[in-house]
């Protein structure tokens, strides 16, 4: 047992002997994390972590690092808190497994305005479940204990995950040409962008989130905080069927920021609307909130997680790998971007 205590530290909000109590309740998940290449357990002022660098030339780490933004309002409205961590983790590996990395392990960075161990253990859970999912490690974070600058009822949830590819393997945009097909993997709702507006748009904070919409076959409550797809699992399996050429993340800026990130100059991805399998909380949200067209591609994913472009020859057998995908568009020579039509 820790016998480490402070009066005087307490009784200026700061409880340590609260975040002695989360770090036990958190430890079954991070259990549940843990791969061969896991060294040391939690605890120690650095998570260790031996990757198997087994077959490959010349190992490259590729990092990734982001939050969950003001989503996290919507799990304080609702009291639930379990599942940011889940959106944490994809807004990071799914940036990483853009380039052909797997992830190998994150950690977390959880600020708060008061250490409620139930609360923090909720979180890592969530955190936990999206390692999981993307096979990475959980290996360390920090839980700050910040009164007066966080209200006693809030945190913010940030993350940081580095993985690892063979450098011959990256994907190589530079061998788009025209005439390569653009797959669409659906993703799950709102995901982890636009909450500024999402929360402004629907009037969250004066709005009972549990009532049930018949536009979105479930409460916006539920809704809104659907964790954010990872599609590590689905890159990782399809990378050994065909040859990637590319794949774009769409987060915030939706497709006309992300979509051109993953094409070079001189090409252009052309999209027909029709074909883009909009999610009903879409279409609720341009409805209500009278936003024009382009800026909702300007700024959600739309239905559209994650772009990977093949070959046309490849589209099929990309096609059987990608559970929840279709042909999104195909690329043309003209000018940089995205042209929807």
């Amino acid at each position: 047992m820790n016998s480490s205590f402070s009066e005087s530290y307490k009784a200026a909000g700061v409880d340590i002997t609260a975040g002695y109590s989360a770090v036990q309740l958190m430890k079954k998940h991070i259990q549940r994390t843990h791969t061969s290449g896991v060294v040391s357990d939690i605890g120690g002022f650095g998570g260790l972590f031996a990757p198997d660098m087994t077959g490959m030339k010349q190992p490259v780490l590729v990092s990734g690092t982001d939050g969950v933004g003001t989503k996290l309002k919507i799990a304080f409205l609702m009291d639930k808190h379990d599942t940011v961590g889940i959106d944490c983790v994809a807004m990071c590996v799914n940036d990483i497994v853009c380039c052909g990395a797997q992830p190998l392990f994150f950690l977390d960075y959880i600020a708060l305005g008061k250490n409620i161990p139930e609360k923090v253990a909720q979180i890592v859970s969530g955190v936990a479940e999206g390692c999981v999912q993307s096979g990475c490690a959980l290996i360390g974070g920090e839980t700050a204990e910040m009164p007066g600058f966080y209200p006693e009822d809030e945190y913010d949830l940030a993350g940081f995950s580095v993985g690892m590819v063979d450098k011959e393997k990256v994907f190589d945009a530079s061998s788009i040409t025209a005439g390569d097909v653009l797959i669409a993997l659906k993703s799950s709702g709102v995901h982890s962008n636009g909450f500024s507006l999402v929360r402004k748009v629907f009037d969250v904070e004066n709005k009972d989130l549990n009532v049930y919409s018949d536009e979105l076959s479930k409460t916006l409550g539920e809704e809104l905080l659907t964790p954010t797809k990872i599609y590590v699992k689905d890159i990782m399996a399809l990378k050994e069927k065909v040859k990637i050429k590319s794949v774009s993340h769409i987060t915030g800026g939706g497709f006309y920021e992300n979509i051109p990130r993953s094409i070079p100059q001189g090409y252009c991805a052309k999209i027909e609307k029709k074909a883009v399998q909009v999610l009903p909380v879409f279409n609720l949200l341009q409805k209500q909130g009278n936003i024009p067209e382009r800026d909702m591609f300007n700024t959600y994913n739309m239905g559209v997680g994650m772009c990977v472009i093949v070959a046309k020859e490849d589209a099929d057998t990309a096609l059987s790998v990608l559970q929840d995908s279709y042909i999104l568009g195909e690329i043309v020579k003209g000018e940089h971007g995205v042209e929807l039509c």
